[in-house]
């Protein structure tokens, strides 16, 4: 693990495998750390590419700020650590909130995405409802802490029926949730009530895009994927089987599969 002070911040972060590879920026989401893209790093490395995976401002051992911190926040960070590695452009891949990430990426710093992974996320706006809940959650998680919210959750991240059948996953689950400082989860929370719409976004991407929902995700369901196709239809979409929220941990080997494919047909190896 590599620290670096930037933005008014100290982020932590992975730069794993050749330097001569095919960048590959892996986002977290909320309210997890790095290390949920380890098997993807791992596999990704053993392909000959290049793996960056930071703890988000606020999340793992990053610094934490009140907040609100926004997606361009975190956008802007992650094209900062980019010019810090002196990579002019990446693969840039995220889950829920990190995909949210990937998309503001693409919005508003174009030319640094080479290619857009987009897992179990959404690209509407936040609703007037959704706003009320995240912020209402936001203070909750101020006043209480994690660990209620991390067991009440545990079985949204995973597929229910995961929770038992994984019992090792759904230990590394709940404990990033549980290490997560309640300031920073709150700080993304706010920050994410207020996200734009990224649909107009979608639609105008014209370089490779993978998608890719666990079949039995209840936060972003296969629907919102398809959403997400329909916007981009020369996208891959990949629904992956025995899976929730976070197919990355859940079925990494078939994550893995369709991420290896897609970067090996679709992308680019030319660092």
């Amino acid at each position: 693990m590599t620290s670096i002070g930037l933005r008014g911040t100290t982020l932590h972060y992975d730069d794993t495998g050749s330097p001569a590879g095919l960048p590959v920026l892996l986002i977290h989401g909320h309210p997890f750390n790095r290390t949920l893209w380890a098997p993807q790093a791992e596999a990704l490395v053993a392909a000959g590419h290049r793996v960056i995976t930071p703890d988000l401002r606020g999340y793992g051992a990053s610094a934490v700020d009140d907040g609100p911190v926004y997606l361009s926040d975190f956008a802007d960070d992650l094209v900062a650590l980019l010019d810090h590695l002196d990579i002019g452009s990446a693969v840039v891949g995220g889950v829920s909130m990190g995909g949210q990430i990937a998309m503001e990426m693409q919005r508003a710093h174009p030319h640094r995405v080479r290619a857009l992974v987009l897992s179990d996320t959404s690209a509407p706006a936040e609703t007037d409802e959704g706003k009320v809940f995240r912020n209402r959650l936001a203070d909750r998680l101020l006043a209480e802490g994690m660990n209620g919210y991390a067991d009440e959750v545990i079985g949204k991240m995973l597929a229910d029926y995961n929770v038992t059948a994984l019992p090792d996953v759904a230990e590394h689950v709940l404990g990033m949730m549980r290490a997560t400082d309640p300031r920073g989860a709150a700080a993304a929370l706010r920050g994410r009530a207020e996200r734009p719409d990224y649909r107009d976004t979608l639609a105008a991407v014209r370089t490779p895009v993978l998608i890719v929902v666990g079949a039995d995700d209840v936060y972003t369901p296969v629907a919102d994927a398809e959403a997400i196709q329909r916007l981009v239809p020369h996208a891959v979409l990949a629904v992956v089987e025995g899976a929730g929220h976070l197919p990355g941990a859940e079925q990494p080997g078939r994550f893995n599969t369709a991420l290896l494919g897609f970067l090996a047909t679709q992308v680019t190896t030319r660092a």
